[in-house]
């Protein structure tokens, strides 16, 4: 899985300097990041929808819309897939690979061979312009 994501990721730092007019992923770079985070939440929201639906192929389907423009967005805030795989790789070590950190450090226990303090800030809720994010076919 990896190996493709790099590819997308590749593809996408190529294409994002093409003209708007032919190419998504420049359109997106021109529109800029509030415009990929608004594309990013509208995928994420479809899986959600075609999965409780139960609808496999679709999850399938937007899946792969989802992981696009998440790449996207990597490109865009100049993070590269090494670097999410470097933090899933910390994480592993924290609490094993199926586990997301907690958001408050004091459900952290110290593990042994790791610092006993956990950096976990909350984060703003940002508003992402534009219309009510729907569900399109």
């Amino acid at each position: 899985m990896t190996d493709s994501l790099d590819r997308l990721y590749r593809a996408v730092i190529a294409a994002k300097d093409l003209d708007p007019s032919t190419s998504r992923t420049a359109r997106l770079f021109k529109r800029g990041p509030a415009k990929m985070a608004k594309k990013l939440a509208e995928e994420a929201i479809e899986v959600v929808i075609d999965a409780v639906n139960g609808n496999r192929e679709a999850v399938v389907r937007e899946s792969a819309d989802l992981l696009y423009n998440l790449t996207v967005l990597w490109a865009s805030a100049g993070v590269r897939p090494d670097d999410v795989w470097t933090e899933m790789q910390r994480r592993e070590a924290m609490l094993g690979i199926a586990e997301k950190l907690p958001k408050s450090p004091l459900k952290l226990g110290p593990k042994p061979g790791l610092p006993s303090t956990v950096h976990n800030e909350r984060r703003p809720i940002v508003a992402i312009e534009g219309g009510a994010l729907r569900k399109r076919r």
